[in-house]
């Protein structure tokens, strides 16, 4: 037996109401270009409205003329999805809760989560939505989820409850000396600045 491996997520579909409500939220809430449409090839009579979240990767919306907004929270049961997050870099993120009051879109104000802010708030179908900006860039050659899992084993060989700064810090640290290699037989913090 083995496992199929997965290469990243290739798209999202969510359950729209109507075409337009789903272009005004998508592309012109989030900013996501509204790249096709053709219909739900398994139920013609819906759409099937394609948008670019920012990496080229696709968030799809199946339409339906007939579908009413209803901005109730979406259910959060077993095996049904909580929120929706999407990146964002520090400069936008800075102005997203100004953005959202001028459209009058509730919003929790900022939420610091360690190794990243987040700021939530629901779509007009009751979906909640993450606008996330990470406090980290990764080195050259890994990724976030990397530092991530480093920053996770640091967390734990500390004994503390969740990541935090210091654990992102000393992952993004610890990586590139392992990636990066120096002349240096000694590579440990130094004070040149000593007497």
């Amino acid at each position: 037996m083995q496992k199929v491996q997965s290469l990243g997520v290739h798209h999202i579909t969510l359950v729209g109401a109507d075409r337009q409500t789903s272009i005004d939220f998508w592309e012109g809430v989030l900013g996501m270009p509204f790249i096709f449409d053709q219909p739900n090839l398994d139920h013609p009579e819906q759409g099937h409205l394609y948008f670019d979240p920012g990496d080229g990767r696709l968030i799809t919306i199946f339409t339906d003329e007939s579908r009413a907004v209803d901005p109730g929270r979406t259910p959060t049961d077993p095996g049904c999805v909580h929120h929706v997050a999407f990146e964002v870099d520090r400069a936008m993120f800075a102005q997203v809760p100004a953005r959202l009051v001028a459209r009058g879109i509730d919003h929790t104000g900022v939420k610091d989560r360690g190794f990243m802010d987040s700021i939530y708030f629901n779509d007009p179908l009751g979906l909640t939505i993450e606008l996330a900006c990470y406090k980290f860039i990764p080195p050259r050659g890994s990724s976030h989820a990397e530092v991530l899992m480093e920053a996770h084993k640091i967390r734990v060989a500390c004994g503390d409850d969740a990541i935090a700064e210091v654990h992102v810090a000393d992952a993004v640290l610890a990586i590139v000396e392992r990636s990066q290699p120096s002349l240096s037989a000694d590579r440990g913090a130094k004070n040149p600045y000593a007497d």
